[in-house]
């Protein structure tokens, strides 16, 4: 009974301490923000272990640093700009619809009183970051349009389609194709990719770009501390035993993490090339507006190049609207390719 009653007055101390913390910091009264933010600490100590023990054992690297002193200077660089760009993806928004449905419904309200009180032409006032690809590809959706968002979505699916259909059950809010709800997010994502935990953030159309680049970085980064490790091994093989088994689990792991790292980059590439998420890609025969699809014909792609530009360069991605392929555009894309069109780059 004694030991029982030292564990609960243990469990009740240290209960009380966490509701003080969480007191002091309201940030961490949340469970998954708890969470993240210790998967975010364990990320930057795991970077922080890999590239510290090879500093600490490696007295060779230490001379060639007195040498070419570039050469460390672009490793570290590498390693800062790595965990920066980490943060900064963690920290984007995916691009949620509630918010582009607040921004269309704003537009909406600023035409109305505007007209009311001035015969001055909407369209000198400027644009928003909303844009509707497809039929109208690429032009953004001006304040002197006033379209509500229920009908902006409407439009953006084949005719006949209810709207029913196109609420989620979830936000009550109308989806655009390529949207998802997220049960981790607890919203409504624009082209939902997936649910990262290490990033403890949804991946989607405004911070896709971000994602890739961060995973071409930390690839990068694995490969070099790879590289660096099998230079020690190799010319320290004589030393201090405890000092090689310490070196060689790490390396093992680092093996292992660059190899998801590489297969993730190639993967990733290749949804943006043919412009794809993850969800559409493993989910295909479960998602309505895909049924029906030939599995090698994309319906959302407009050619690799316009697809790697759209996804790298287009200053608006971030509530980007992508209508449904006609039956015209579906017909060709399913058209096999030919000589004639490798000649007039139709797969570009």
């Amino acid at each position: 009974m004694t030991i029982l009653n030292v564990c609960r007055s243990l469990r009740d101390s240290s209960g009380g301490a966490v509701h003080r913390y969480c007191r002091c910091l309201p940030c961490l009264s949340d469970p998954a923000r708890r969470s993240a933010l210790g998967l975010k600490v364990a990320l930057v100590m795991l970077h922080l272990i890999y590239a510290g023990v090879l500093f600490l054992f490696d007295g060779g690297l230490i001379e060639k640093t007195k040498r070419e002193p570039w050469y460390t200077g672009a490793y570290l660089a590498l390693f800062v700009i790595t965990l920066v760009q980490y943060f900064v993806t963690s920290g984007s928004s995916p691009g949620y619809v509630i918010d582009a449905m607040r921004t269309v419904n704003e537009v909406n309200s600023i035409f109305r009183k505007t007209a009311t009180v001035s015969k001055q032409p909407a369209s000198s006032k400027g644009s928003v970051v909303v844009t509707v690809e497809g039929s109208q590809l690429g032009r953004p959706l001006l304040k002197d349009s006033g379209t509500p968002w229920s009908k902006l979505v409407l439009d953006l699916y084949p005719p006949g389609t209810s709207v029913r259909s196109l609420t989620c059950s979830y936000c009550n809010v109308e989806q655009p194709p390529r949207s998802k709800h997220c049960h981790d997010c607890d919203r409504c994502v624009l082209q939902f990719d997936h649910h990262c935990v290490w990033l403890g953030t949804c991946i989607g159309v405004g911070n896709h770009c971000k994602f890739w680049w961060y995973i071409c970085e930390e690839t990068a980064l694995c490969l070099w501390t790879g590289i660096q490790y099998i230079t020690y091994l190799k010319s320290n093989i004589l030393s201090a035993w405890w000092k090689d088994a310490i070196m060689i689990v790490l390396l093992v792991t680092l093996s292992i993490s660059l190899i998801f790292l590489l297969l993730l980059l190639l993967f990733h590439s290749y949804l943006i090339l043919t412009n794809q998420t993850t969800y559409e890609l493993v989910r295909r025969r479960r998602i309505t507006y895909l049924r029906g699809i030939p599995e090698r014909v994309y319906p959302f792609s407009k050619g690799a190049c316009r697809n790697l530009y759209e996804f790298c360069c287009l200053p608006s991605s971030k509530y980007r609207l992508e209508s449904l392929p006609t039956a015209l555009e579906l017909e060709e894309k399913s058209r096999p390719y030919t000589c004639t069109d490798v000649a007039t780059c139709r797969c570009c």
